[in-house]
């Protein structure tokens, strides 16, 4: 582990040890687990203490695990386990569906951190929202509304920014259709656009690879 890193890791403990649910290293960046009714308590201190003051949210995205460890196919002589979204055995994430994942920055201690939290699994799902923390989570909180649902609660400008106003559904949960629900059109004998169901055929984007040399032997 980096210097830096074991720096953070010993403050996260001596400070928000009773506030984490867990906390590891990954990818040269700590991670922490938290629950979203101590979301906001650790956001505050991660930002306010000086002994970490993280000043800067750089990102904040939903995730969707519904879909996570499942094969997207089956074939007959290659081993399943190559086609798995990351996941050893095949088997599903244990955890709720959705999460949100706060990548943050001290600028002033110049280390990172990645701030996950698992949300309940209710519908729609609800996360407080840090706007009033980072304010750069504006609109990064309006764009997973958008594209997951995930209602962040406190927020006073939650709407649509990716899709259109009358858009149905949220395109980056996993149980939403490749090919989307409505189509649009301009209609020209009635001079206005039009909004029909999706008539094109859904259809496997990757093929179905079988390969035949040395290395499945």
């Amino acid at each position: 582990m980096k210097k830096k890193n074991l720096s953070l890791t010993t403050s996260i403990k001596e400070k928000l040890d009773k506030k984490i649910v867990n906390m590891k290293e990954s990818f040269d960046m700590v991670t922490i687990e938290v629950q979203s009714e101590n979301l906001i308590d650790v956001c505050k201190q991660l930002k306010e203490n000086k002994i970490f003051d993280f000043s800067q949210l750089i990102d904040l995205a939903g995730v969707d695990y519904s879909a996570y460890g499942h094969e997207e196919w089956e074939t007959k002589k290659v081993t399943t386990a190559g086609f798995c979204r990351g996941r050893k055995n095949n088997k599903a994430v244990d955890k709720n569906r959705f999460a949100v994942v706060y990548h943050l920055l001290s600028i002033n201690n110049n280390v990172r951190l990645r701030v996950k939290c698992y949300i309940d699994n209710n519908e729609p799902p609800c996360i407080p929202s840090v706007v009033n923390i980072w304010n750069s989570a504006n609109w990064f909180e309006r764009e997973a509304f958008d594209l997951f649902g995930i209602f962040f609660v406190g927020h006073n400008d939650l709407r649509r920014i990716l899709t259109d106003y009358g858009f149905i559904g949220h395109p980056f949960r996993k149980d939403f259709p490749l090919i989307g629900e409505m189509e649009v059109r301009y209609d020209f004998n009635e001079q206005r656009i039009v909004y029909d169901p999706v008539s094109i055929t859904e259809r496997t984007l990757v093929p179905r690879v079988i390969r035949k040399d040395n290395r499945y032997k």
